[in-house]
């Protein structure tokens, strides 16, 4: 008689289990683990850390040199504070300076500089786009990314195995005029920031020698652990990234800020995007480039923080339509399966950044 019903058991088992659902839904936003690898805590505030606590994220501080931050040292001191003070919640990333660039030391000084932030925590670093659009050397011309000079540093941080994190050059909207530039957020933000606004400076490096020189830079040091912030700045075609991806097995892209771009292909094409978010799960990070400034509201950051990652998760892991300021006219959400889904919000970071998690 057992004989007989154990394969009944069995079949009971197997069906069971099938009859998990392969999709998560709203409701278990709160329930997974997840990682925002690209937030700037500029403050001794620790809402924002606060708030991913209660929507169960981790937290990733994103040192960056840029006008209008605090110096990269007092981001630094605040970083280790905000590590402090939430240990099993939080790591950050260091940066560099180019300030300096002339000084025959520099190269020495910035490694000097690195290292004392891996001593005191860091995983790695970000250099940021004012390599290639802002710095120039002694003949006058843009430092790009591939610059010789800059070689020490990534040799140093591949010997040490540590995260290079890069935001270089802009969306390719930044090369448009506005009223042609396809997300509102990057039409808002070149309006209020026409410095960077390329189609307004002709005389600087173009869309496609940014890209270039990032390119050349992963071609030195395809060994390094690399992490193309926005997208890799290739955030306008899915397909374009993924020759980007194809070609450089070592790096991976967050999606800070450019969710948007995702969004308004899905527009035109959901398909598309979704295989490509299936296909390149394993080089795909969930990121916000939330922050947190001195002077900022606790309860406004928080408020913000809840309301962009549970607007993001809903794209991301259901079917439903739904709407952004970011893009114009209604989207579908994605949808994606559950292990992809852990992978662009978990593991992935873990992976690429080594986070080191109990």
């Amino acid at each position: 008689m057992i004989h007989l019903l154990f394969p009944l058991l069995i079949q009971a088992m197997t069906g069971l289990f099938h009859s998990q659902p392969a999709y998560y839904e709203m409701g278990d936003f709160l329930k997974v683990k997840k990682i925002d690898t690209h937030t700037h805590h500029n403050s001794e505030s620790t809402a924002l850390a606060e708030a991913a606590i209660s929507s169960n994220f981790f937290l990733l501080d994103v040192n960056v040199d840029a006008p209008g931050y605090p110096d990269i040292s007092e981001q630094l001191r605040l970083a280790v504070h905000q590590k402090s003070k939430n240990p099993d919640h939080l790591d950050f990333l260091s940066t560099i300076s180019l300030e300096g660039w002339n000084d025959p030391n520099w190269a020495e000084k910035e490694i000097s500089r690195i290292e004392n932030s891996l001593e005191q925590g860091a995983l790695g670093i970000k250099i940021w786009k004012n390599i290639g659009m802002t710095y120039k050397d002694e003949n006058g011309n843009f430092i790009m990314a591939d610059h010789p000079r800059l070689e020490p540093i990534f040799q140093f941080l591949l010997e040490k195995d540590k995260t290079l994190m890069a935001h270089l050059g802009e969306p390719k909207n930044c090369w448009l005029p506005l009223e042609e530039m396809t997300v509102n957020n990057d039409r808002s933000y070149f309006k209020e920031h026409p410095e960077y606004h390329m189609y307004l400076h002709p005389e600087y490096p173009s869309y496609e020698q940014q890209i270039e020189a990032r390119d050349n830079l992963l071609s030195k040091f395809p060994e390094i652990r690399f992490v193309g912030a926005h997208l890799g700045s290739v955030e306008w075609d899915v397909d374009e990234l993924a020759r980007r991806l194809d070609r450089f097995p070592n790096m991976a892209v967050d999606m800070a800020a450019r969710i948007g771009h995702l969004q308004f292909q899905s527009q035109k094409d959901r398909q598309r995007v979704r295989d490509f978010m299936i296909r390149y799960q394993d080089r795909l990070i969930y990121g916000t480039d939330l922050a947190i400034a001195q002077n900022s509201d606790d309860a406004v950051v928080k408020e913000r923080a809840k309301k962009t990652w549970e607007q993001d998760w809903k794209y991301f892991a259901t079917e439903e339509w739904m709407e952004d300021p970011v893009v114009n006219g209604s989207f579908q959400g994605l949808q994606l399966p559950k292990e992809v889904i852990d992978k662009i919000y978990f593991h992935n970071a873990v992976k690429w950044f080594k986070i080191q998690l109990d």
